[in-house]
Protein backbone atom coordinates (compact mmCIF):
# COMPACT_ATOMS: atom_id res chain seq x y z
CA UNK A 1 0.00 0.00 0.00
CA UNK A 2 1.19 3.53 -0.81
CA UNK A 3 1.58 6.04 1.98
CA UNK A 4 -1.10 8.73 1.80
CA UNK A 5 -1.26 11.74 4.11
CA UNK A 6 -4.40 13.86 3.92
CA UNK A 7 -4.08 17.30 5.47
CA UNK A 8 -7.74 17.98 4.59
CA UNK A 9 -10.34 15.23 4.24
CA UNK A 10 -13.97 16.31 4.06
CA UNK A 11 -16.92 15.00 2.04
CA UNK A 12 -16.29 15.89 -1.59
CA UNK A 13 -12.82 17.35 -1.06
CA UNK A 14 -9.41 16.25 0.15
CA UNK A 15 -5.81 17.30 -0.27
CA UNK A 16 -2.48 16.04 0.93
CA UNK A 17 0.46 13.95 -0.19
CA UNK A 18 0.99 10.51 -1.64
CA UNK A 19 4.36 8.82 -1.60
CA UNK A 20 5.18 7.24 -4.93
CA UNK A 21 8.52 6.07 -6.33
CA UNK A 22 10.11 7.25 -3.09
CA UNK A 23 8.94 10.88 -3.11
CA UNK A 24 5.97 12.82 -1.75
CA UNK A 25 3.57 14.11 -4.39
CA UNK A 26 0.98 16.78 -3.54
CA UNK A 27 -2.62 16.24 -4.68
CA UNK A 28 -6.12 17.71 -4.49
CA UNK A 29 -9.32 15.74 -4.98
CA UNK A 30 -12.75 17.19 -5.81
CA UNK A 31 -16.08 15.34 -5.72
CA UNK A 32 -17.12 11.71 -5.42
CA UNK A 33 -16.61 9.07 -8.14
CA UNK A 34 -20.23 8.21 -8.88
CA UNK A 35 -19.41 8.23 -12.61
CA UNK A 36 -15.69 7.58 -12.32
CA UNK A 37 -12.37 9.29 -11.70
CA UNK A 38 -10.60 11.95 -13.78
CA UNK A 39 -6.86 12.37 -13.18
CA UNK A 40 -5.39 15.63 -14.49
CA UNK A 41 -1.79 16.17 -15.63
CA UNK A 42 -0.50 19.75 -15.68
CA UNK A 43 1.71 21.48 -18.19
CA UNK A 44 5.27 22.72 -18.19
CA UNK A 45 7.26 20.60 -17.81
CA UNK A 46 7.54 22.22 -14.42
CA UNK A 47 4.08 23.74 -13.98
CA UNK A 48 1.60 23.08 -11.17
CA UNK A 49 -1.86 21.63 -10.63
CA UNK A 50 -3.35 25.14 -10.56
CA UNK A 51 -3.48 25.28 -14.36
CA UNK A 52 -6.00 22.43 -14.25
CA UNK A 53 -8.37 23.83 -11.65
CA UNK A 54 -11.04 24.45 -14.30
CA UNK A 55 -11.45 20.69 -14.67
CA UNK A 56 -12.69 20.48 -11.08
CA UNK A 57 -16.04 21.73 -12.43
CA UNK A 58 -16.65 18.20 -13.68
CA UNK A 59 -16.96 17.09 -10.06
CA UNK A 60 -20.46 18.61 -10.27
CA UNK A 61 -21.31 15.94 -12.87
CA UNK A 62 -20.51 13.01 -10.62
CA UNK A 63 -16.79 12.58 -11.24
CA UNK A 64 -13.97 12.61 -8.75
CA UNK A 65 -11.41 15.01 -10.24
CA UNK A 66 -7.84 14.61 -8.97
CA UNK A 67 -5.09 17.16 -9.61
CA UNK A 68 -1.48 16.83 -8.52
CA UNK A 69 1.92 18.49 -8.77
CA UNK A 70 4.44 16.35 -10.61
CA UNK A 71 7.83 15.62 -9.05
CA UNK A 72 9.93 18.78 -8.90
CA UNK A 73 6.87 21.00 -9.19
CA UNK A 74 4.67 23.11 -6.94
CA UNK A 75 4.13 21.59 -3.50
CA UNK A 76 5.65 18.20 -4.34
CA UNK A 77 9.20 17.23 -3.42
CA UNK A 78 11.84 18.84 -5.59
CA UNK A 79 14.96 16.66 -5.58
CA UNK A 80 18.02 17.98 -7.38
CA UNK A 81 18.86 14.60 -8.95
CA UNK A 82 18.44 15.43 -12.62
CA UNK A 83 18.21 11.78 -13.66
CA UNK A 84 14.71 11.65 -12.13
CA UNK A 85 13.16 14.02 -14.65
CA UNK A 86 12.35 11.83 -17.63
CA UNK A 87 9.19 11.04 -19.56
CA UNK A 88 9.52 7.39 -18.58
CA UNK A 89 9.67 8.14 -14.87
CA UNK A 90 6.79 10.60 -15.04
CA UNK A 91 4.71 7.86 -16.73
CA UNK A 92 5.43 5.60 -13.76
CA UNK A 93 4.57 8.46 -11.41
CA UNK A 94 1.13 8.73 -13.04
CA UNK A 95 0.68 5.00 -12.48
CA UNK A 96 1.82 5.39 -8.86
CA UNK A 97 -0.73 8.13 -8.22
CA UNK A 98 -3.45 6.08 -9.90
CA UNK A 99 -2.83 2.98 -7.82
CA UNK A 100 -1.94 4.82 -4.59
CA UNK A 101 -5.16 6.83 -4.57
CA UNK A 102 -7.14 3.78 -5.72
CA UNK A 103 -8.52 5.50 -8.80
CA UNK A 104 -9.06 2.32 -10.78
CA UNK A 105 -9.79 2.60 -14.49
CA UNK A 106 -9.90 6.33 -15.06
CA UNK A 107 -10.24 9.19 -17.50
CA UNK A 108 -6.78 10.71 -18.00
CA UNK A 109 -6.66 14.41 -18.86
CA UNK A 110 -3.53 16.35 -19.75
CA UNK A 111 -2.95 19.93 -20.86
CA UNK A 112 0.14 21.14 -22.74
CA UNK A 113 3.09 19.04 -21.49
CA UNK A 114 0.45 17.04 -19.63
CA UNK A 115 -0.96 16.25 -23.08
CA UNK A 116 2.41 14.79 -24.09
CA UNK A 117 2.62 12.81 -20.84
CA UNK A 118 -0.86 11.31 -20.94
CA UNK A 119 -0.25 10.14 -24.51
CA UNK A 120 2.94 8.41 -23.34
CA UNK A 121 1.04 6.85 -20.43
CA UNK A 122 -1.80 5.67 -22.67
CA UNK A 123 0.61 3.89 -25.00
CA UNK A 124 1.98 1.83 -22.11
CA UNK A 125 -1.04 1.57 -19.81
CA UNK A 126 -4.07 1.80 -22.10
CA UNK A 127 -5.68 -1.04 -20.15
CA UNK A 128 -5.99 1.24 -17.10
CA UNK A 129 -7.96 3.94 -18.92
CA UNK A 130 -11.61 4.57 -19.66
CA UNK A 131 -10.72 7.52 -21.88
CA UNK A 132 -7.86 9.79 -22.91
CA UNK A 133 -8.38 13.57 -22.90
CA UNK A 134 -5.58 15.48 -24.65
CA UNK A 135 -5.67 19.28 -24.46
CA UNK A 136 -3.06 21.18 -26.50
CA UNK A 137 -0.78 18.16 -26.46
CA UNK A 138 1.37 16.29 -28.95
CA UNK A 139 2.99 12.98 -29.76
CA UNK A 140 6.24 14.55 -30.98
CA UNK A 141 8.56 17.24 -29.64
CA UNK A 142 10.21 17.72 -33.07
CA UNK A 143 6.79 18.30 -34.66
CA UNK A 144 5.74 20.66 -31.88
CA UNK A 145 8.99 22.62 -32.13
CA UNK A 146 8.88 22.90 -35.92
CA UNK A 147 5.35 24.23 -35.73
CA UNK A 148 6.37 26.76 -33.06
CA UNK A 149 9.10 28.00 -35.37
CA UNK A 150 6.59 28.26 -38.20
CA UNK A 151 4.51 30.54 -35.98
CA UNK A 152 7.62 32.48 -35.08
CA UNK A 153 8.47 33.03 -38.74
CA UNK A 154 5.00 34.52 -39.22
CA UNK A 155 5.53 37.14 -36.51
CA UNK A 156 6.05 40.80 -37.48
CA UNK A 157 9.64 41.36 -38.61
CA UNK A 158 10.40 43.88 -35.87
CA UNK A 159 9.39 41.32 -33.27
CA UNK A 160 11.47 38.59 -34.89
CA UNK A 161 14.49 40.91 -34.97
CA UNK A 162 14.25 41.64 -31.24
CA UNK A 163 13.95 37.95 -30.39
CA UNK A 164 16.91 37.02 -32.59
CA UNK A 165 19.08 39.83 -31.20
CA UNK A 166 18.94 38.56 -27.62
CA UNK A 167 18.79 34.86 -28.43
CA UNK A 168 22.11 35.08 -30.26
CA UNK A 169 23.65 36.32 -27.00
CA UNK A 170 21.67 33.89 -24.82
CA UNK A 171 20.21 36.90 -23.01
CA UNK A 172 16.76 35.43 -22.34
CA UNK A 173 16.06 37.65 -19.31
CA UNK A 174 16.70 41.04 -20.88
CA UNK A 175 13.68 43.33 -20.33
CA UNK A 176 13.33 44.06 -24.05
CA UNK A 177 13.40 40.34 -24.85
CA UNK A 178 10.81 39.57 -22.17
CA UNK A 179 8.54 42.33 -23.45
CA UNK A 180 8.87 40.85 -26.94
CA UNK A 181 7.95 37.42 -25.59
CA UNK A 182 4.89 39.01 -23.98
CA UNK A 183 3.76 39.99 -27.49
CA UNK A 184 4.22 36.37 -28.59
CA UNK A 185 2.27 35.09 -25.59
CA UNK A 186 -0.61 37.47 -26.37
CA UNK A 187 -0.89 35.77 -29.74
CA UNK A 188 -0.26 32.12 -28.91
CA UNK A 189 -0.50 31.58 -25.12
CA UNK A 190 -3.52 33.59 -24.01
CA UNK A 191 -5.42 36.10 -26.15
CA UNK A 192 -7.48 37.61 -23.31
CA UNK A 193 -6.94 41.30 -22.58
CA UNK A 194 -6.20 41.88 -19.80
CA UNK A 195 -4.59 38.57 -18.88
CA UNK A 196 -6.23 36.69 -16.01
CA UNK A 197 -4.16 36.45 -12.80
CA UNK A 198 -2.89 32.92 -13.50
CA UNK A 199 -1.32 34.03 -16.80
CA UNK A 200 -0.03 37.29 -15.36
CA UNK A 201 1.61 35.32 -12.54
CA UNK A 202 3.22 32.96 -15.05
CA UNK A 203 4.71 35.85 -17.01
CA UNK A 204 5.92 37.57 -13.83
CA UNK A 205 7.60 34.34 -12.74
CA UNK A 206 9.50 34.32 -16.02
CA UNK A 207 10.87 37.73 -15.11
CA UNK A 208 12.13 36.30 -11.81
CA UNK A 209 14.12 33.57 -13.49
CA UNK A 210 11.46 30.98 -14.26
CA UNK A 211 11.47 28.51 -15.94
CA UNK A 212 12.90 26.40 -13.17
CA UNK A 213 14.97 23.25 -13.15
CA UNK A 214 12.41 20.86 -14.63
CA UNK A 215 11.49 23.05 -17.61
CA UNK A 216 15.07 24.01 -18.43
CA UNK A 217 16.26 20.42 -18.07
CA UNK A 218 13.50 18.76 -20.06
CA UNK A 219 12.58 21.47 -22.60
CA UNK A 220 14.98 24.43 -22.63
CA UNK A 221 15.16 28.21 -22.02
CA UNK A 222 11.79 28.91 -23.68
CA UNK A 223 9.27 27.52 -26.15
CA UNK A 224 11.40 28.14 -29.23
CA UNK A 225 14.45 26.23 -28.00
CA UNK A 226 13.59 22.63 -27.02
CA UNK A 227 17.18 21.61 -26.36
CA UNK A 228 16.41 19.58 -23.22
CA UNK A 229 16.10 15.87 -22.62
CA UNK A 230 12.77 15.50 -24.49
CA UNK A 231 13.91 17.26 -27.67
CA UNK A 232 13.86 13.98 -29.64
CA UNK A 233 10.79 12.46 -27.96
CA UNK A 234 8.42 11.12 -30.61
CA UNK A 235 5.83 8.37 -30.09
CA UNK A 236 3.74 9.05 -33.19
CA UNK A 237 4.39 5.59 -34.63
CA UNK A 238 2.99 4.00 -31.45
CA UNK A 239 -0.30 5.93 -31.34
CA UNK A 240 -2.15 2.93 -32.80
CA UNK A 241 -1.55 1.15 -29.49
CA UNK A 242 -3.97 3.50 -27.72
CA UNK A 243 -7.26 1.62 -27.65
CA UNK A 244 -9.58 3.82 -25.59
CA UNK A 245 -12.05 6.59 -26.48
CA UNK A 246 -9.97 9.72 -27.04
CA UNK A 247 -10.72 13.43 -27.35
CA UNK A 248 -8.05 15.79 -28.67
CA UNK A 249 -8.48 19.58 -28.46
CA UNK A 250 -6.49 22.76 -28.99
CA UNK A 251 -6.93 26.44 -29.79
CA UNK A 252 -6.97 27.81 -33.32
CA UNK A 253 -3.99 30.07 -32.46
CA UNK A 254 -2.35 27.56 -30.10
CA UNK A 255 1.44 27.48 -29.76
CA UNK A 256 0.94 23.70 -29.78
CA UNK A 257 -0.69 24.02 -33.16
CA UNK A 258 -3.66 22.22 -34.76
CA UNK A 259 -1.13 20.22 -36.79
CA UNK A 260 -0.28 18.37 -33.56
CA UNK A 261 -3.99 17.67 -33.08
CA UNK A 262 -4.28 16.31 -36.62
CA UNK A 263 -1.39 13.89 -36.10
CA UNK A 264 -2.91 12.62 -32.85
CA UNK A 265 -6.35 12.21 -34.38
CA UNK A 266 -4.97 10.35 -37.39
CA UNK A 267 -2.86 8.07 -35.21
CA UNK A 268 -5.44 7.17 -32.54
CA UNK A 269 -8.19 5.09 -34.10
CA UNK A 270 -11.68 6.50 -33.58
CA UNK A 271 -10.50 9.61 -31.74
CA UNK A 272 -12.53 12.81 -31.76
CA UNK A 273 -11.15 16.33 -32.15
CA UNK A 274 -12.24 19.90 -31.41
CA UNK A 275 -10.51 23.20 -32.21
CA UNK A 276 -11.56 26.22 -30.16
CA UNK A 277 -11.80 28.98 -32.73
CA UNK A 278 -11.24 31.98 -30.42
CA UNK A 279 -8.44 30.48 -28.31
CA UNK A 280 -4.71 30.01 -28.25
CA UNK A 281 -2.97 27.75 -25.70
CA UNK A 282 -5.39 28.30 -22.81
CA UNK A 283 -8.94 27.70 -24.07
CA UNK A 284 -9.93 26.72 -20.53
CA UNK A 285 -9.51 30.45 -19.79
CA UNK A 286 -10.28 31.95 -23.19
CA UNK A 287 -13.49 30.00 -23.91
CA UNK A 288 -14.24 28.40 -20.52
CA UNK A 289 -17.88 27.39 -21.02
CA UNK A 290 -17.35 25.90 -24.46
CA UNK A 291 -14.21 24.17 -23.23
CA UNK A 292 -15.70 22.44 -20.20
CA UNK A 293 -18.89 21.56 -22.07
CA UNK A 294 -16.82 19.91 -24.80
CA UNK A 295 -15.24 17.58 -22.26
CA UNK A 296 -18.53 17.11 -20.42
CA UNK A 297 -20.33 16.10 -23.61
CA UNK A 298 -17.55 13.72 -24.65
CA UNK A 299 -17.61 11.97 -21.29
CA UNK A 300 -21.39 11.63 -21.50
CA UNK A 301 -21.07 10.12 -24.97
CA UNK A 302 -18.85 7.25 -23.78
CA UNK A 303 -20.65 6.34 -20.54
Amino acid sequence: MSEVYRSVNTPGYSEGYIKTLGYWIYFKSFGEPRKGNILCLHGGPGGTHQSNLAMSKLSQDGYRVVLYDQLGCGNSQQPLNQSLYTVERYVEEVEGVRTGLELGDLHLYGHSWGGFLNVAYAIKYSQNLRSLLVSSGSSSTPLCASEMWRLRNELPKDLQDILTKYEEDGDYYNDEYLRAMDRVYKLHLCRLDPWPPVIRSLVENKRRGWPGLVYKLMWGPNEFFPVGTIRYWNVTEALHEIGVPTLVTCGRYDEVTPKNLEVLQQGIKGSKARIFEKSSHTPQLEEPEIYINTYRDFLKSIT
